[in-house]
C-alpha cells in the first residue's frame, strides 16, 4: 500500500522529524488562504506546490511550482487541478490531480564549490528499505539527494552507504552517527541527521513500511536558532506491507481509492489479488505461484499475460465468477486462460463452478480451461459436456497445453 507526501510528512511529523508546514487543498479557490497562513507561519514569501500523485516526474511535468504570492500560487493550483499529470511514469494518457499539497518554501543551504567551481544545494537521500540479499532492513543513505537513487547506484555506487539494521536491537545510535559523519554532516548537524535516521527506523518497524524514503534531506542556511542550518525532510514517500495493514487502521484509513485501479479495489472486496499488465490474455489462477508460471507460460508460447489475478486455495463459484467479471472488464483481454489445482476444492466442484460463472456472464472471448489435482477426471468431463452450451469453452491437458491453445486462440 501506498500513501500520498502530504500524509507521509505528517507521519514523518509524528515521529518527530521535521518537516516545512504545509496544508492540501482540492479547490483552487483556496489557494490564496492556505498561502497566506503558510508563508505567515514561516515568515517567507516563498511556498512550493506540489500534485498529489502516486507517480514521480511531477517537477519535469509541471506539478511542482514555487510561488511567491497568492496570485501566483492560485494560477499554479487552477492549472494542477484542471489539467492530466504527464510523464514517464504515467503513460500517454496522464493522471487525475485531485488534492495539492501547499508547503512552506525552505532556503537550502549551498556546499563548498566543488573542483569545476560548482556549487550545489546541500541535499541528501535517506531511506530504509528490506536487503533480499542479508535478509534484513537496511538503511540507505547517500550525498546524492534530491535526484533518482537507481541512477546514482548505476553510475557512482561509492556514493552510497548501506547499513543493516539488527532485527532484535534495531538502528544503534553510533551507526546513525557513523552515516551522519560518512554524508559529510558538520557540528551540530551530525547528532540532527542521526537522531532522524533512528526516528525513521523507528516509524519503518512500528508501521510495518517495505519502503520508508525522505529524498531530499536538506540543510537550510543558517539561522539564529540554527547557527549550522538545520536538518529536515521535504519529500517522503512510505510504502506498507500488506500484510501488516491488519495491525494499523490507521494506516489504511489514509489509502487513496481514486489513486487505486479499480479492478484492483474489486479484487480486494473478495479475497483476491488482481494486478493489470498490459497484454491480452486473462489469467485466472488459485496461488500466487502457480499464477507467475502461468504467466510465465505464456510468454513462452509468444503471448502476453494481461493480468496477475489470484482468486486464493478455495476457488468457489463465487470468487470464480467475480474474477471473470474482473478479467472481462479490460478491454483489451482477447481471451482467458484458467489454470486451476484442485487440492482444498475438489476439481469437479470447481469445473461446476467456472461452467456456472461462464454461463451467467456470457462469454464472446475464447475460454481455455487447465484443471489438476483432486476428482480431475470428474472435473474435466464437466467441461466436455458444457462445449456445447459454451462453444468459447476448450479443456486442455496440462499447462504447456492450456498456454498455446489460448494463445492460438487469441491470434
Amino acid at each position: 500500500m501506498k500513501i500520498h507526501e502530504y500524509q507521509a510528512r505528517d507521519l514523518l511529523s509524528a515521529f518527530g522529524i521535521p518537516v516545512p508546514a504545509g496544508q492540501t487543498i482540492t479547490n483552487p479557490n483556496d489557494a490564496a488562504k492556505v498561502y497566506t497562513d503558510i508563508t505567515t507561519q514561516s515568515g517567507s514569501t516563498l511556498a512550493v506546490i506540489k500534485a498529489q500523485v502516486f507517480a514521480g516526474g511531477r517537477g519535469k511535468a509541471g506539478f511542482v511550482k514555487l510561488v511567491n504570492s497568492a496570485a501566483e500560487a492560485t494560477v499554479a493550483a487552477d492549472f494542477m487541478l484542471s489539467n492530466k499529470m504527464v510523464s514517464a511514469q504515467t503513460g500517454k494518457d496522464g493522471l487525475d490531480v485531485n488534492t495539492l499539497l501547499i508547503a512552506a518554501g525552505v532556503d537550502i543551504a549551498n556546499r563548498p564549490p566543488n573542483a569545476q567551481g560548482q556549487s550545489v544545494p546541500d541535499e541528501y537521500y535517506l531511506a530504509i528499505t528490506t536487503d533480499r540479499n542479508t535478509r534484513r532492513n537496511t538503511l540507505i543513505a547517500s550525498r546524492e539527494g534530491g535526484v533518482e537513487i537507481e541512477q546514482v547506484a548505476h553510475d557512482t555506487p561509492e556514493l552510497i552507504f548501506k547499513q543493516p539494521i539488527n532485527p532484535q536491537i534495531g538502528l544503534q545510535p553510533y551507526q546513525a552517527n557513523e552515516i551522519a559523519f560518512k554524508l559529510g554532516f558538520k557540528g551540530k548537524q551530525v547528532r540532527q541527521a542521526a537522531t532522524i535516521m533512528l526516528k525513521l527506523s523507528e516509524l519503518y518497524h512500528a508501521k510495518d513500511c517495505s519502503l520508508a524514503e525522505i529524498n531530499p534531506l536538506i540543510v537550510t542556511d543558517p539561522t539564529d536558532t540554527y547557527p549550522d542550518g538545520q536538518v529536515i525532510a521535504i519529500d517522503a514517500k512510505f510504502n506498507f506491507d500488506d500484510n501488516g495493514l491488519f495491525r494499523h487502521k490507521d494506516i489504511v484509513a489514509l489509502a487513496d481509492p481514486n489513486e487505486q485501479d479499480p479492478r484492483e479495489v474489486e479484487a480486494d472486496k473478495h479475497g483476491m489479488s488482481y494486478i493489470a499488465l498490459d497484454g491480452n490474455i486473462g489469467c485466472l489462477v488459485n496461488g500466487a505461484g502457480l499464477a507467475m508460471a502461468t504467466m510465465d507460460t505464456i510468454k513462452l508460447f509468444d503471448g502476453e499475460p494481461a493480468n496477475f489475478l489470484d482468486v486464493g486455495g478455495s476457488a468457489t463459484e463465487e470468487a470464480v465468477t467475480e474474477a471473470f467479471r474482473i478479467i472481462l472488464s479490460d478491454n483489451a483481454v482477447n481471451g482467458i486462460l484458467v489454470n486451476i489445482f484442485g487440492g482444498i476444492m475438489r476439481c469437479d466442484i470447481i469445473a461446476q463452478g467456472i461452467v456456472n460463472a461462464a454461463k451467467s456472464i456470457g462469454f464472446s472471448v475464447p475460454l481455455v480451461v487447465r484443471l489438476e489435482g483432486t476428482n480431475v477426471e470428474a472435473g474435466r468431463k464437466i467441461l466436455e459436456d458444457a462445449a456445447a452450451d459454451l462453444p468459447t469453452l476448450q479443456a486442455a491437458a496440462d499447462l504447456g497445453d492450456a498456454a498455446q491453445k489460448v494463445v492460438a486462440a487469441v491470434g
